[in-house]
């Protein structure tokens, strides 16, 4: 790309339609007077070799990355982060000057960042973490923990061998409890995290009792259509303190952001608000 040529970067998934992405760096780039584009691409999983061999010649200096090609991407990339690697999927690409592409997973950082920015007093060492789900999401989710220095994770997942899988994969700090005995993990938690798509707009909810989490607890729910979940009603009504998962997606967009456009945004509720519309 010429020094005078247009930055471009975009979303790629199949569908795109619904994606926030386009909104929430449009406002950064119109925010920074950045003179750059951020467009959605539909592109099919036939397609994607193609297209990604295509669009740093396009002038694509990035891309973010969505269903159903996260996994695929992490193959087709020149150089995989570490992170991107341990979660088995990517979010954020780079293109660049020399033809390569550089893959990148920042679903961790962005959940980390959204607790530490909302619940400022949260401390992940503080005792165990209770996660629901062993999908691509809680595969980020639980590497971010671990990283956070959390000291055991309970796992649960409605298909039990899924939770087994992260447990032999990263280790001793996990213990894994059966769908049936969700309520029996929360005893002393000081987090909980729903990484399922239960309790989303059109999803049934979880059925879960709060109880016996530690009083000072953290309940966050990575869904965000609606951005209080089922779940975060009931952890409201008992007076634990919640986090909603707009900012994961906020957050995990920043350092994508300032790779590309070369400007480190900020998260702030003025984001928020245009994100939501």
């Amino acid at each position: 790309m010429s020094k005078h040529s247009i930055p471009l970067a975009g979303v790629i998934g199949n569908p795109v339609a619904h994606s926030l992405s386009p909104r929430l760096h449009g406002h950064w780039l119109q925010r920074y007077g950045i003179t750059g584009h951020y467009v959605p691409l539909e592109v099919h999983p036939d397609d994607l070799v193609e297209a990604l061999g295509a669009m740093g010649r396009m002038g694509f200096v990035g891309a973010n990355v969505t269903i159903p090609h996260k996994e695929t991407v992490l193959r087709l990339a020149d150089q995989v982060t570490d992170r991107a690697t341990l979660i088995g999927a990517a979010n954020t690409l780079t293109f660049r000057p020399d033809g390569t592409i550089f893959a990148d997973n920042t679903d961790g950082y962005g959940f980390i960042e959204n607790l530490r920015q909302n619940a400022t007093d949260w401390d992940p060492r503080s005792g165990p973490a209770a996660v629901i789900g062993a999908g691509g999401a809680a595969r980020a989710v639980v590497v971010a923990l671990l990283d956070a220095g959390v000291p055991e994770i309970r796992l649960t997942n409605r298909t039990r061998l899924r939770a087994d899988q992260l447990k032999s994969e990263f280790g001793g700090r996990i213990v894994v409890y059966d769908w049936a005995h969700m309520n029996g993990m929360l005893n002393g938690a000081t987090t909980l995290v729903n990484t399922t798509s239960m309790g989303m707009e059109g999803q049934p909810p979880l059925k879960i009792n709060l109880d016996e989490l530690d009083p000072k607890a953290l309940v966050t729910d990575i869904v965000y259509t609606p951005l209080i979940t089922p779940l975060l009603a009931l952890a409201q009504d008992y007076g634990y303190q919640t986090v909603d998962g707009l900012g994961m997606l906020l957050h995990q967009a920043v350092p994508g952001f300032q790779r590309w456009f070369g400007q480190r945004p900020e998260v702030d509720d003025e984001l928020r608000n245009v994100v939501l519309g």
